[in-house]
């Protein structure tokens, strides 16, 4: 099977071609990513017309993603929009080419509402009906997408998404501006659309009855929802947002993408002393801190309980006893552990506890899991010998 995708350097074709690249590489091994073996045709603004031509007489499928948003003159909204896809179709009119088209078009495109008078809606209005008619003429297969908002790594910020602009800007420590936060938006992030895409490759698109594609994931919210979702997002270090919701969590993955490359790294607080240290991995509003503890040869840390507050310890390096006692019991129950063997050991409510290192020699390292963060204020922390 061989694949033209034009605009592959763009936002949804570079996100596209590259998905279809890890599914050739053997990579992305979802069932539903399967494809038999296939190449790609690349087609965007470096390449020739007579490579599109070439493109277009063995091609199998063609994702015609190339499009024109903001251009210098409005008069160019109509020759990116339908001029070139009248050249693409025209192509494949030359060499008899029915194959399956698709058609990356516009929510912009019905014209209605806050679009009304859209001359880039027109352009992607006409750009639908030469798919259509095409269809009809040749019996090719078409598939025209309105897509909504799209946003996701990759996409151009300060350009045509204001998604874009707002992750683009709070990751980089610039302002953003909402002129209108009850504004309404429907989004769209790149691996849904991606998903849709492939699906529709293998002849199975998200289809609906008024004969346009959809993708059936997308996000109903506002313009200030997604503003006020992106500001709140902790810039570096510890903290992680909660991200149980579907869209913070593609709004995050969006905004992480726009990191500086300078900005990736940042300190950690190492609490240190003679028994070895103690420092915080990340901390969740929803789900408690990841810590790792180092303890030197010899020691013994802990024997402490809590009330409520319950942990995990995994230890990945080294020797160590896990002892645990029910509060008011006098059996003590103990876990020997080893980094040549991973397990967890749950250190549950009521019951004192410590971690003793084996070692003479080596330090012991412990993943800890914590339920919450900790609170100064409220340690929940009471000791007790094991």
């Amino acid at each position: 099977m061989k694949i033209l995708v034009t605009g592959s350097a763009g936002f949804v074709g570079r996100n596209l071609v590259t998905a279809l690249e890890e599914i050739r590489a053997g990579h992305d091994r979802r069932p539903d990513h399967e494809l038999p073996e296939f190449s790609i045709y690349e087609y965007d603004l470096n390449n020739t017309a007579e490579e599109l031509d070439a493109f277009c007489s063995d091609c199998d499928f063609v994702f015609h993603l190339a499009g024109v948003n903001r251009p210098k003159e409005e008069k160019e909204f109509r020759e990116g929009n339908v001029g070139f896809s009248c050249d693409l179709l025209d192509a494949l009119r030359r060499h008899g080419n029915t194959c399956p088209v698709m058609l990356s078009s516009s929510v912009q495109a019905t014209l209605a509402g806050r679009y009304a008078g859209s001359k880039y809606g027109q352009s992607k209005r006409e750009g639908e009906e030469l798919f259509f008619n095409y269809g009809k003429e040749t019996g090719a297969k078409t598939l025209v997408y309105r897509f909504p908002n799209l946003f996701g790594m990759w996409c151009r910020p300060n350009y045509n998404s204001a998604v874009a602009t707002f992750c683009y800007n709070t990751a980089n420590g610039l302002p953003i501006q909402v002129n209108d936060p009850s504004v309404e938006l429907d989004l769209c992030y790149i691996d849904d659309v991606v998903d849709e895409l492939i699906a529709a490759l293998k002849g199975a698109p998200n289809l609906q009855s008024d004969g346009y594609c959809s993708v059936p994931v997308h996000h109903e919210t506002t313009l200030g929802h997604v503003a006020q979702t992106i500001l709140s997002f902790p810039r570096l270090g510890l903290q992680v947002p909660d991200l149980s919701d579907p869209l913070t969590k593609k709004l995050y993955a969006t905004y992480l993408s726009y990191l500086p490359a300078d900005k990736m790294c940042s300190d950690l607080k190492m609490n240190c002393d003679n028994r070895g240290s103690f420092t915080e991995l990340l901390r969740t509003p929803d789900r408690g801190q990841v810590s790792v503890n180092i303890s030197k040869p010899g020691i013994t840390k802990g024997n402490h309980w809590h009330h409520t507050k319950h942990e995990k310890f995994i230890v990945v390096k080294g020797e160590g006893l896990i002892q645990l006692r029910k509060v008011g019991d006098p059996e003590i129950v103990e876990y020997r552990v080893s980094g040549e063997k991973l397990q967890v050991v749950e250190i549950v409510p009521g019951y004192t506890h410590n971690i003793i290192n084996l070692s003479d020699t080596e330090d012991l390292i412990t993943i800890m899991w914590a339920n919450e963060t900790f609170d100064p204020d409220r340690p929940d922390t009471f000791f007790l010998q094991v």
